[in-house]
C-alpha cells in the first residue's frame, strides 16, 4: 500500500509572493489552481523531483498569535518546516532578503557536519535549512 507525505496546506497572507518566494528559493512549480465556488483559489506547488505538494489557501485574516521566532512556536501545532541542501551558507547568499530567526548553529557535537538555520518566509513561517543530518 503506498504511503506518502503528499502535501502540506498553508494560508497565506499573499498567495502569489508565498508561491513566488517558494519557486525562486526551493524549486518549486505551479501544477495546478482551483477555483472554489466562493471565487477563492487553491493553489498547488510541487518541489521539484519530489512528490511534495504545498497548498496554498488565502488567509481569511491576520494570525491569531505573535509572529514566530527562533526555531518555531513550542505550542501544539507546527514548528517550522525544513529543508535539506548542501550548503546552508551558499543557499542563504541566494536568498534575497533573507530574515535570519536563528543561526546557523553547528550540531556536531550531535551528528558530525549537521549545520542549520532558520529562517522566515513571505508570511512569517519559520522554514529550516540544514546540511549535512544522516541517519543513526
Amino acid at each position: 500500500m503506498l504511503q506518502i507525505i503528499s502535501q502540506l496546506a498553508i494560508n497565506c497572507i499573499d498567495q502569489a509572493a508565498t508561491e513566488a518566494w517558494y519557486a525562486e528559493n526551493f524549486g518549486f512549480r505551479r501544477t495546478r489552481s482551483v477555483t472554489l465556488p466562493d471565487g477563492r483559489e487553491i493553489i498547488f506547488i510541487k518541489m521539484a523531483d519530489s512528490a511534495f505538494y504545498l497548498e496554498l489557501f488565502q488567509a481569511d485574516g491576520p494570525a491569531p498569535s505573535p509572529q514566530a521566532s527562533m526555531d518555531g512556536p513550542t505550542a501544539p501545532g507546527f514548528r517550522h518546516l525544513a529543508f535539506k541542501v548542501d550548503d546552508v551558507d551558499a543557499k542563504l547568499k541566494t536568498i534575497q532578503g533573507v530574515d535570519i530567526t536563528l543561526g546557523p548553529l553547528s550540531f556536531d557535537d550531535y551528528i558530525p557536519g549537521w549545520k542549520t538555520v532558520w529562517i522566515r518566509d513571505p508570511d512569517g513561517r519559520i522554514i529550516e535549512i540544514s546540511e549535512g543530518f544522516t541517519d543513526a
